[in-house]
Parts: structure tokens; sequence; C-alpha cells
């Protein structure tokens, strides 16, 4: 029994520990949206016990703590990001506008990428996430957050593809909500994601080539007055700009009418009460006129009814963040963008809820009580704020719910705020406390009089209770005293008169205004608005005059009119309120994002077709309204574009690059010298190349398609002007068609490598959770029989006679290989080897194969990290055609520059390397023929012919031949 007892405390003992032992295991990494964010929060819940560190961004630190999560005791570590962490970008050439058509930017692949200033979060997060067992996103709770969320989880899985990743769900940084959101962790929303991706991707592809188009064109065209301009397009930016115009272009059109109209003013004391006419006013003077005179003719004047009834000043609704930007535009007379900015920097510090919301109305779950209970110790609302506790919170709730967030509203009580930030936390706390509060009551009596059959009518309010009024001071509700009448009194007016007006133009929009259209119309978001407000501000489409109104630019009048000339609906809301809506489908799982956005890029592309076919509208447009007449030379693309084989018309995409699986191979000019090569369009980043040969000459690439390859694979066309290679190619006229991945005799006879080419590692490409590598894809394809090719019984004559043909400096930076024999591919590439030998950029490559084990394998991972031998191969390919003997070139002879030369030590180091290779090598071998100089006798040879150097070589190389 006593032994039953021990074991059973062993094993009590043994549980525990190792249950102590998974607890201080479980470690989680915490990310934020913004350091003060990161800092708010590992403070709550770390009860201020957190410790703070350094990562490699000295503006996101790290918070260490402990705490529990899912009921175990955890290792906490709290950083943060500073917005979107990674950017998506066109890749490598796409990128430089004048290299590429801006049209095929709607279809241009791209990437997202983290920038150079996001490097050290980049490396942080992937420092910090390698001890970490699960990922916790803090990020803000709508589409962007999510997305920036999603961001993160692709960095981390990146490192640590296995971790858990957990969503943390909060509308405001408080102690207790922060606490409820770790207790009730959700998982990542990737819709909203999605919504997100689509957005960014489409405002990128539509921007820039609508941008770089009407940049490149009206600075070209205007140099005066847009040669230094940005001319940026923006599918909410142009619409946005368009209620400003439109409004503009509304009162310049405006004509001005006269009007007259009736009054009647009755004074009792020093009460006058003015009676305003039922017909308002009339454009007519004479009829106006006439109806002065019958009331003249009996200016007695009858009481006809008295209507008292009561009076409500309704209590504003909750806070969302359109309204906050109205109103702080209105009553505070700050900018939307200054707005959010505030409001951003105040919730980031647990003062005020998320300021992201189309919610208008408060949840019964929300304890309003206790929120307004901190406010009673403010010395200036706190009395009302008593008084609302004693009424009972009862908010006035709106009709709109984003399902999300709350209502915007203060979290805490704070004193310490100065200038805007006090200004913008005020607003927010006394429009909270006027919502839960009552309405103004009044009662108000409407007195309806009769004078020679017209009626007139006078209004008086009476104020029993102010309420709201009493907190919010930005409405004002003023009594408006009347004499006392009952019905069917009579008595002579004071004075009856006809007064004379006239019409006035529309005023000018406000950003209030303007905010208050884009939410009507559907043109971007709660979010968004403030942002596209300010772009087109510093775009110059738009300023701001007297009282904040707002005008446009000549620019921008100038774009709107063009793009309404030109009967486009890009300058309209409803596209954009179409994809708005759209993205909303996207987020709920109506819609499939790429089909979303395969639409919207199929719509815009239609609109930059008619814009580049009716450009001349807009630059008339322009030149009107910048009083600048257009330089005559219209051909853009010539001045534009470098590349001249780049139009809208011609397909240069030759197929994808097997390099880096990220853009297409495309048809491009040498730029130092003449002749053509084919790149990759992702270029520095990818540097796969395929040499031309200057024998092809007026290379174009063709709009039909391999039809062995597929129709993603073009052909290629060119033209031989020598004899020689007419005869091989059978082009009696010199123009050649093929296709560069399946003509094996064209990549053979000129040296181009398709199939090995070599991988240099991923380009980073993390897309959301995903990471694009990429990869080699290999090139194998059939033979196109419809492509015109020489017989392979040419090839077998040139090889017997041994012909003489034209210097060839061409292919890709790999030596050919011929698969034609098995015999052949045991020994590829010798030639290869032998040329890379000589240069002394390779010789640490061969001291470590000097002690290898000669084998296929070996060989082939020598080849393999040995790239730039064209010039090599090229040279002893000249010097071997122009010798009649076929002797071996000296060493000296194969480099001009002094350090090209290689060392005595290298030297050295190839011919033992060459001897043993020979011992393994049939010189009878038919690959071998061709290439005398490959064979272990070659540097014997060499160095019998070459008493010059051979001196020198010897010295080093007899002492050490036995080894």
């Amino acid at each position: 029994m006593l032994r039953f007892i021990k074991c059973l405390a062993y094993s009590n003992i043994y549980c525990r520990k190792y249950s102590q032992q998974i607890n201080v295991n479980m470690k989680y990494l915490n990310v934020a949206e913004k350091n003060d964010a990161a800092k708010t929060i590992a403070g709550f819940l770390s009860n201020g016990t957190s410790t703070r560190r350094e990562g490699y961004s000295v503006y996101n630190k790290i918070y260490d703590f402990e705490t529990e999560v899912s009921g175990r005791k955890s290792k906490m570590v709290m950083t943060s990001v500073s917005g979107h962490l990674l950017q998506l970008e066109f890749v490598g050439i796409y990128r430089r506008w004048k290299e590429v058509d801006p049209q095929v930017l709607f279809t241009a692949p791209v990437q997202k990428t983290c920038q150079e200033n996001f490097q050290p979060i980049l490396r942080t997060l992937e420092r910090e996430v390698r001890s970490c067992n699960g990922l916790i996103i803090w990020t803000d709770c709508d589409r962007e957050g999510e997305n920036i969320g999603y961001e993160i989880i692709g960095v981390c899985r990146k490192v640590k593809p296995s971790i858990k990743v957990y969503r943390a769900v909060f509308s405001e940084i408080t102690k207790a909500s922060v606490r409820r959101a770790l207790h009730e962790l959700k998982e990542p929303n990737k819709r909203l994601s999605d919504a997100v991706d689509v957005r960014t991707e489409l405002d990128l592809r539509t921007g820039a080539a609508i941008t770089r188009f009407q940049t490149m064109r009206l600075q070209r065209l205007f140099p005066e007055k847009i040669a230094d301009k940005l001319i940026s397009y923006g599918s909410c930016q142009i619409p946005t700009l368009g209620f400003v115009a439109e409004r503009y272009k509304e009162i310049e059109a405006f004509v001005s009418e006269p009007f007259w109209k009736l009054k009647v003013l009755h004074t009792i004391g020093d009460l006058t009460v003015d009676f305003l006419w039922a017909r308002n006013r009339l454009f007519d003077k004479a009829a106006c006129e006439d109806y002065l005179l019958l009331c003249l003719a009996d200016p007695k004047a009858k009481v006809i009814d008295v209507i008292t009834k009561i009076k409500h000043k309704w209590r504003p609704t909750p806070l969302d963040t359109v309204e906050m930007e109205k109103l702080s535009s209105r009553k505070l007379k700050i900018s939307a963008k200054e707005t959010m900015t505030i409001a951003e920097k105040l919730y980031s510090k647990g003062i005020i809820s998320y300021p992201r919301t189309e919610t208008n109305q408060f949840s019964k779950d929300i304890d309003l009580r206790s929120l307004i209970e901190q406010f009673t110790a403010h010395p200036d609302w706190g009395t009302f704020a008593q008084r609302v506790n004693e009424w009972g919170a009862n908010p006035r709730n709106g009709n709109k719910s984003d399902q999300a967030h709350p209502p915007i509203h203060p979290t805490k009580l704070v004193t310490d705020l100065h200038g805007n930030d006090a200004r913008v936390y005020e607003l927010i706390c006394r429009h909270f406390l006027a919502c839960v509060s009552k309405d103004g009551v009044g009662s108000e009596t409407v007195v309806n009089i009769s004078v020679a059959g017209e009626v007139f009518t006078a209004t008086g309010l009476c104020i029993h209770e102010r309420n709201y009024l009493d907190i919010y001071i930005y409405e004002k509700w003023n009594a408006k005293q009347i004499h006392k009448y009952e019905r069917g009194q009579l008595f002579e007016p004071t004075e009856i008169s006809m007064q004379e007006g006239a019409t006035t133009a529309p005023p000018l929009l406000t950003e209030a205004d303007l905010i208050a259209l884009m939410e009507k119309h559907g043109i971007g978001t709660d979010a968004t608005h403030a942002e596209h407000i300010n772009t087109i501000k510093e775009r110059g489409y738009i300023g701001v005059v007297d009282k904040g109104c707002l005008v446009p630019g000549v620019i921008g009048m100038g774009l709107y009119e063009g793009y309404d000339a030109m009967n486009l609906t890009l300058a309209k809301p409803t596209l954009r309120a179409e994809f708005e809506s759209d993205l909303k489908d996207v987020c709920t799982g109506k819609k499939d994002p790429k089909v979303v956005l395969d639409e919207q890029i199929q719509k815009y592309q239609e609109a930059y077709t008619q814009i580049t076919e009716k450009v001349t509208s807009m630059d008339n447009k322009i030149a009107l309204r910048i009083n600048e007449n257009p330089t005559k030379n219209d051909n853009w693309k010539d001045n534009n574009v470098k590349n001249q084989n780049i139009t809208n018309n011609s397909i240069t995409e030759l197929f994808q690059c097997p390099k880096c699986s990220m853009a297409p191979l495309t048809l491009r000019q040498k730029k130092s010298s003449k002749g053509h090569f084919i790149g990759c369009m992702n270029f520095p980043d990818c540097k796969n190349a395929i040499w031309l040969p200057e024998e092809c000459v007026e290379p174009r690439i063709l709009p039909e398609s391999c039809q062995h390859c597929g129709p993603n694979v073009k052909l290629i066309k060119f033209k031989f002007n020598s004899l020689y290679y007419k005869n091989i190619f059978n082009a009696p006229t010199g123009w050649y068609t093929s296709c560069l991945r399946c003509d094996q005799h064209l990549r053979d006879l000129f040296n181009i490598n398709l199939e090995q080419v070599k991988s240099t590692g991923g380009i980073v490409g993390i897309i959301g959770d995903a990471i694009t590598p990429a990869g080699v894809v290999p090139l194998v394809s059939p033979r196109n029989p419809n492509i015109n090719r020489a017989s392979e019984s040419s090839v077998n004559i040139l090889k017997k006679r041994n012909m003489s043909k034209p210097k060839v400096v061409s292919g890709t930076k790999k030596g050919s290989k011929n698969k034609n024999t098995e015999i052949q591919s045991t020994h590829k590439n010798i030639r290869t080897f032998f040329t890379s030998a000589l240069n002394n950029e390779h010789s640490k490559s061969l001291e470590r194969l000097d002690n290898a084990a000669v084998s296929n394998a070996a060989l082939d991972e020598f080849f393999d990290s040995n790239d730039d031998f064209d010039e090599i191969i090229s040279k002893v390919d000249i010097q071997n055609e122009n010798r009649a003997d076929v002797q071996a070139p000296c060493i000296d002879s194969l480099f001009t520059d002094k350090e090209d030369y290689v060392s005595t030590e290298n030297y050295a180091t190839a011919t033992r390397f060459v001897n043993k290779i020979d011992l393994n090598f049939d010189n009878n071998i038919p690959d071998l023929q061709d290439f005398p100089w490959g064979t272990g006798e070659y540097k014997r040879s060499t160095m019998n012919k070459c008493s010059g150097c051979n001196q020198k070589a010897k010295q080093s190389i007899e002492p050490n031949i036995s080894d």
C-alpha cells in the first residue's frame, strides 16, 4: 500500500511538472498595427508589468510579458508594424515608364514586396516568430487591418509554416476590450483581405496605365505648363474631382433671374411679426403688382387659423466616420485628413473607440452608463453628464451598422490634450453625451391670415427644455416671439409691400458637402474619403478658397472636361460605385475575387482604348484651360517609348521566362550597339537573356502562336543576310520564322540554351499567406513541323566537310547541349569546361574539383556554377576557324586584357585537372573531333609552341606534376 501511495505521489509530481512545462513552453507573437497600440495593449494584458526591448526597427518596440491564453499561462511577445508591410508593384522593367506601352500594365505581372524602409520590421518578425508557437493578429478590425494581418501571416509562415494563427477582434483599446478579445480569439477573415487585394491591384493597374499615358502625352504637348507635373488618374480621385468640377460649371453657367414677392408686417409696440406670402415668389413683375394692388385696395387681415403644437429638436444620432469628418470640417474648420489622423492617434492611445466605422447605433451590449459616469468629473460638462445618468442613457440610434464596430465614442476622460487634438476629442465627447441624452422640447405656433384672398403665414417658437442643446454647442435653436392671435381676429397690417430679389447660384462645395456626395454615390469608403480628397488637393486638381470652399484647378477642370468630351464613364461615379458594391459582395462571399477583378479590368481596358482613340478631345480642353497651344508632334510612342517594338498593336511577349516564372521574355534592342536580344521583363530582379546573333536582322515577334507549344508561345521572324545561313535554313529570301522553344536546330546552331537556365533562387513574391517563388520551368517541347527548317542532312554535310562559317556570337550564357547520342550526353559540356578553365575568375572552382573524383556529377556541379564563357568560346572559335591546321591557340592569345591573364598557379591547376580528365575520355568520340584543343594533349602542345609563356608555367608545373 505504501508503495502504491509513493507511486501515485511520484506520478502526480511528474504530471504537475509536465503540465508546468507545457504552460511555460507556450509562447505567442502578438502583432499590432502601430507601436502605440502595441504598447497600450501590452500594458493592459500585463497589468503594467511588461518589459520593453529593442527590435531591428527603432520605431517598433518589443514588449515581453506573461498572461493567460485559453486558461494556460503563456509567454507573450508584443510588437507592431507601421501599416502595410508589403507593397504591390509591377515587376522589373514594367516599373519603367518609357520602357513599356502603358496598355500592357493591365495584364503585366505584379508582386508584393517589402520596401527598404520596412525591412527592419520584417526582420524583427522573422526573428521573433522562430521561438513562438502561435501568432495573434491585433491589427484594426476592418478590411485594411485584415489585409495587413495576412501580410504579417505570410511573412511569419515563410519562416515557420506550421505556426497557428489567431485573430483578436476588438473595437476599442480598453482593458476590458483587449482582455475580452484575448479570451475570444477568432480566425482571420480571408474574404476581407481578398477584397483589399482586388481593390489594390485594380487601382494599381488602372491608375498606372492611364496616369502614364496622359502624363507622358501632356508633358510633351504642353512643355511650358505641364512639363514637370504628374497628371495622375485614380478611379476614386477623378469622380471626386468631378463633383467639384460639376458644381463649378453649374455656377459658371448660372444666369440670375429677378423675382418679386409680397410681404405683410404687423407691429405692436417693439415686436414686429413678419407674414410670408403663400405663393412665395413670382418671376412676373406685372402679375405681382396686380396682387399688391388687390391687397392695398382691401388692407384688412383676418386670422384664418392658429395652430400650436409641440416641437422637438432632435438630438444627433451616434457618431460614425463620415459624420465626424463633416462635423469637424464644418464646425471646427479642420480638414477630413487631419481629423482622421488625430482620431487614429487618440484611438491608439485608448482614448476613443475605433474611428473607422459605418455604424450609428449602439448595441445593447455596450455599458453606456459606466462610460457616462467617467465624465461626471469634467469641469465643463460634468454636471450635464450627471443629469444624463439621472435620466438614464437613451441613445437615438440611426439605421446603419457595419456589424463590426460601434459608433465613435470616448473611452476615458483626459484633460491634458492641446490644440486640434483637444478640439476633436471635445467634439467626440460632446456628441456622445448629446446623443444619449434627451431632445430639445418647445412649442411652435403657426398663424395664417388672409388679405384680399391672399394667404400669409407667420411662425413663432417657444423653447421649454433645451436638454442636449446645453452640451451640444454645434447646433442652435432660437426662440421666435410673435403676437397672440385668435381665429377670426381682424387687424390692419402695418405694412403691405412688394419686394424684389434675384435667384442666386448654388454655393461652392465645402469639404463636408463633398464627403456627403461621395458617401451618397458610393465613391470610396468611410476610411478612404479623406485620402482621396487630400490626393486631388496635392495634385492641384482642386483648391481651397474662402471659408473652406472647393474650386477646381485649371488642370483638374481640363481633365474633367476632357473625359466628358470623350464621353467616358471614368469621370462619373457610377463605375466606381459598382466596383465598391462588388467588393462588399466579395467580403460576404457572394462573389469570387478573381472574377470581380477580371471583370473590372476589362471595363477599364475598354475605357483606356477609348482614351487613346479620342485623346485629342482632352488635348483641346486642356489647352483652353491652361492657355497654351499643344505642340504639333503628337507621336507619343516614338518620343516616350524607347523600345520601338512595343506599340499598342504589336504583340511583344514571346513566352514566360523559364528562370523566374514572373514575367514574359520580350524582344528588345541593345543600347550600346546594333542588334537585338530577348530579355526578361522582370529585369533587374531576373537577368535572363537570349542574345540573338548579329546575322539575325530585323527581328520581330509575330501575333501567331506556335501550334505545338500553345497560344502563350509566339513565333519570331527575322532575316538572314548571309548566303550561308539562307542555305542552311532553306530561306531563299532570307526571312525565317521560328519558335525558340521547339526549334532545336536553330538553338543548337546558334548556341541558344533554354533548357538549362540556371536557378539563382526565388524572387520574393508574398501575396497574403502564399509565397510565390520563381522556380525553373523546363522547356522541353516537340519540334514544330510547320516551321521551315533545314534538313538534317545539311547539318551532317556541314560536319563532314568542316565548312567555314560566318562569325557567331550568340546564345544564352551556357554552352550548348548535344543530345543526339548517349555518348554525347555522357560527355556534355566538355568544350565549356575547358574554355572556362582558362579564366582566372573560376580558378577556385578548378582547385576544388582538382581533388574530387572525376565523374559526371562532379562535372555537372562545376558547370552549373560557371556561366560567363561566351566570350572565351567565341575567341577560340575564331582562332580555330582561321587556322587551316586547326592548331591550338596560345593561352596568352585568348586574353587581350591584363586582368584576363591566368596566373601560373591557375594554369598549373587547370593543366593537372585536364590531364586527369584526359584519361577518362576517348579522343575518337564525335563530340571531341571538332575540338582538338579539348584533349589532354592540348596543354602539352601549347607549352611546346609558346616559349614565352611556357617557361613561366614550367617552373610551377613540373615540381607538382606528380600531384
